[in-house]
């Protein structure tokens, strides 16, 4: 099972994110476990500069803005 955390502070972009992953995951048939991470200083050491932040089994794959869904599908399917 592949592990998704969404690194920000719970804001509707952060929601939209975590959102996006599952309906991702959904259409690639893929088992995603999503992981909603709000703490500041989680975020801050994960690498997070801005929000929201994705990383996909412990690597850091976006932050900043929504993610485009089609990078998104590469890098769950990867």
């Amino acid at each position: 099972m592949t592990t998704v955390k969404v690194y920000g502070p719970g804001c509707k972009r952060c929601e939209t994110t975590a959102q996006m992953v599952r309906d991702a995951a959904a259409s690639l048939g893929l088992e995603v476990e999503v992981e909603k991470v709000t703490d500041p200083k989680s975020i801050a050491m994960a690498g997070v500069m801005s929000t929201p932040g994705i990383s996909i089994d412990g690597k850091l794959v976006h932050a900043g803005g929504l993610p485009d869904k089609n990078k998104l599908e590469d890098w769950l399917s990867a």
